[in-house]
């Protein structure tokens, strides 16, 4: 590769950069949208694979030889630049992004507002599918800077150096809707939908960072707190975990999010 890319990447920018060998393109979106049009060279990966799937925190981090094997099956080795792009403005984008980040692999990029952008500035696509040549990926361990478990959050609850961003819907954050045995948010938590960063009308890219950083802070979201990110499962959280790392924050996300804490008889709930 000529040149890093940056983490947050334009279009224009990597349509200049296709073909390159260490180039690896993962587009997450629907497997239709995929098949009618995806930047050239791009695989698809169904984004279950980055889940546990498993009750009641399905959010949860695959396993190391799950995740072994599915980074295998891609194609990608410890040079490899992931670029990562969705249909959906960076939820699942976001999540691949993490998870490489949990393994310890940095090499990657978020393409900005993902295939609506790309294709709103006119660049090519292509509507064959792609795999590459497995390889035999190996995770020395995972990292524990990009997680938090129940346990660690229960103890840290009254941390004043620690913020709660809840990236869930108002309805679920307020507790008028409930996706498990209780409804709330966890005490403390702040709320800062996972789409508000998002520019509709610029394809879904992000918003002027400045002006993201500013409404964060005037909830307490800042860069003097560690800040604890979560949704349901993780996967809208997720896109608000890269908005933090595109912010310089310290950010971690709590994987096991509402499924897990709204199920567990323990945990303590808050109701606005």
């Amino acid at each position: 590769m000529s040149s890093p890319l940056p983490l947050l990447l334009e279009p224009q920018t990597l349509a200049e950069r296709l073909g390159e060998s260490d180039l690896l393109i993962v587009d997450l979106g629907k497997s239709q949208v995929y098949q009618q049009a995806h930047i050239p060279g791009a695989v698809h990966l169904d984004f279950r694979a980055l889940q546990k799937g498993t009750q009641p925190a399905p959010g949860l981090l695959p396993d190391k030889g799950s995740l072994e094997a599915l980074f295998s099956d891609l194609g990608l080795t410890p040079n490899t630049h992931v670029v990562a792009c969705d249909d959906e403005g960076g939820g699942w984008a976001g999540r691949l992004l993490w998870v490489l980040e949990s393994i310890g692999h940095q090499r990657y990029s978020w393409l900005n507002g993902g295939i609506h952008a790309w294709l709103a500035e006119g660049l090519p696509t292509d509507m064959q599918s792609h795999e590459r040549t497995a390889t035999e990926y190996r995770i020395e361990r995972i990292l524990d800077h990009t997680d938090i478990s129940l346990q660690e959050l229960m103890q840290r609850l009254n941390d004043p150096k620690l913020a709660i961003w809840d990236a869930r819907s108002e309805e679920e954050y307020s507790g008028v809707r409930a996706f498990a045995q209780k409804a709330g948010h966890i005490p403390g938590a702040v709320h800062y939908e996972w789409t508000e960063p998002m520019d509709r009308s610029r394809h879904l890219r992000i918003r002027d960072l400045d002006a993201v950083r500013n409404e964060m802070a005037a909830r307490g979201l800042s860069a003097d707190k560690e800040i604890i990110v979560h949704c349901q499962t993780h996967h809208r959280s997720s896109y608000s975990w890269l908005v933090g790392k595109l912010l310089g924050l310290n950010v971690r996300a709590y994987a096991g999010s509402w499924s897990e804490w709204g199920n567990h008889p323990d945990t303590p709930v808050e109701k606005s």
